[in-house]
């Protein structure tokens, strides 16, 4: 890999503390068992680790000029698919697999939210996820009701699972550098939380509700609802809240009540 030229627009930053990459699987719980969605091989040095402990990995790499450096790595249990994870459909990449599996990465920083989000909501198979990301964006996700960085995405990784960060990685422990640390974010899915609420919807009335972070949730939901009728269903003191105030929980009830209008 000396030769090799890192490519900025790619994201690529690459890892190879062995201790650091046993962890991550650790973290993730691979095993025998396993089957695990690698999105981002780079170099391979988290794929090699996870081939070890898992019973079968396909990793996602857009780099073909990684090709020589993956394949050469002589991984028997390991499936290189060198193309953009996100231009493949979710049927195919689930088709990659006997059954349900792990979704375990490195994730490139410029796509971190839309992957996350795309399993999220796409792929039935997927059991969790335990990735590297940016250590704001695992705050984002992570963080509590009323805090300055609740948001949408909070929000919605709650609604089809836990999250929690298990580590911080110190932005020095990649080649080259990032100028920013990270953290391995942990998100395991649970598929039949509510079960009864239409996703897409849902999702839909959470961004409205966040839409003017400073305005209450009156001045937001207003323009998707008639506000005479607004105010008949949810009541003028919760409508005076704004949108961090509320919790997951709070959200469902809220979105339950405005399908009557």
């Amino acid at each position: 890999m000396k030769d090799f030229v890192f490519k900025k627009k790619l994201g690529q930053n690459f890892l190879s503390d062995k201790n650091l990459l046993k962890a991550i699987c650790a973290d993730a719980g691979v095993d025998a068992k396993s089957e695990v969605l690698e999105i981002g091989a780079g170099a391979g040095s988290l794929t090699e680790v996870l081939s070890e402990s898992a019973k079968k990995v396909v990793s996602f790499e857009i780099d073909r000029d990684l090709q020589e450096q993956l394949l050469g790595l002589g991984l028997s249990n390991v499936e290189f698919v060198f193309e953009d994870f996100m231009k493949r459909s979710m049927t195919e990449v689930e088709s990659l697999f006997d059954g349900k599996f792990k979704v375990v990465a490195n994730l490139p920083y410029y796509i971190t939210t839309p992957i996350i989000f795309r399993l999220l909501e796409e792929s039935e198979k997927v059991q969790s996820l335990t990735i590297m990301v940016q250590k704001e964006v695992a705050e984002k996700i992570c963080s509590k009701v009323g805090d300055k960085d609740y948001g949408i995405p909070t929000v919605m990784t709650a609604f089809y699972g836990s999250a929690k960060i298990t580590r911080i990685v110190s932005r020095h422990m990649f080649y080259p550098a990032p100028n920013v640390d990270s953290a391995i974010l942990h998100i395991e899915i649970e598929k039949d939380k509510f079960v009864d609420i239409d996703k897409r919807q849902f999702s839909k009335f959470v961004k409205a509700c966040f839409a003017m972070r400073r305005k209450t949730l009156f001045n937001n939901l207003g323009s998707l609802y008639n506000k005479t009728r607004l105010k008949e269903v949810l009541g003028e003191e919760t409508l005076a809240r704004r949108a961090e105030s509320f919790s997951l929980d709070e959200f469902v009830e809220l979105f339950k009540k405005c399908q009557s209008i």
